[in-house]
């Protein structure tokens, strides 16, 4: 079965043999809660001219409804902190760290004026952690743009699924949780009745009921 969450990213539930073993798709990048796997947050980006780069590594963020803005991370705006920064789309470039909270997609940018370029900004992504908690990223949290082992996820009907907090503060209550990445489904302990396609090195995640 296949169907689309609110951000439109597609997920599928797989039946691999009988009895309980069944195999979950999941890609993209997550947000809060609850929510489907896709929601990075999009954002309007204001340079200011803190560093070097635009949002390079180390650098923080403010946070709005419609824009983020470069401000120094001594700065009581200061929300957010940079742990990885890439040119290109987070299609084609490389994973956020595991426990990323939330992905800043940057627009290329090219003042009208800026003739030695020194003023352009490429197109890329900023890796964002939170300063402070809540961190939707972590382990069984619920969010994040990435799926990674102690995350938790729920059968939210018709072969759709969605990632939750594993404590159950979250609108819906888990289901299974991903107990460890391996390289092959092989590699998976006996206990597992969910394989969940994660990115990276070791693309399956071994789930098992909560």
């Amino acid at each position: 079965m296949r169907g689309k969450g609110a951000t439109g990213v597609a997920y599928r539930l797989l039946p691999l043999a009988p009895a309980l073993i069944m195999a979950l798709l999941v890609s993209g990048c997550q947000g809060p809660a609850d929510a489907p796997v896709g929601n990075a947050r999009p954002a309007t980006l204001r340079p200011t001219g803190y560093g070097a780069q635009f949002l390079g590594v180390g650098e923080c963020s403010s946070f709005g409804t419609a824009s983020f803005t470069e401000v120094p991370c001594t700065s009581e705006r200061a929300a957010a902190r940079v742990a990885a920064r890439y040119d290109g789309t987070v299609t084609d470039g490389p994973l956020c760290p595991p426990t990323t909270d939330f992905v800043l997609h940057i627009s290329e940018q090219r003042p009208q004026d800026d003739e030695d370029g020194d003023g352009a900004i490429p197109q890329g992504y900023a890796c964002m952690r939170n300063l402070e908690p809540p961190h939707p990223g972590d382990p069984g949290a619920g969010g994040g743009p990435r799926t990674i082992p102690g995350d938790c996820v729920y059968d939210s009907g018709d072969g759709q699924v969605r990632e939750t907090a594993c404590d159950g503060s979250g609108p819906r209550k888990p289901r299974y949780r991903i107990t460890k990445a391996v390289p092959d489904r092989s590699d998976c302990p006996a206990s597992t009745v969910l394989y969940v396609q994660l990115s990276g090195q070791r693309p399956v995640g071994c789930a098992r009921p909560v």
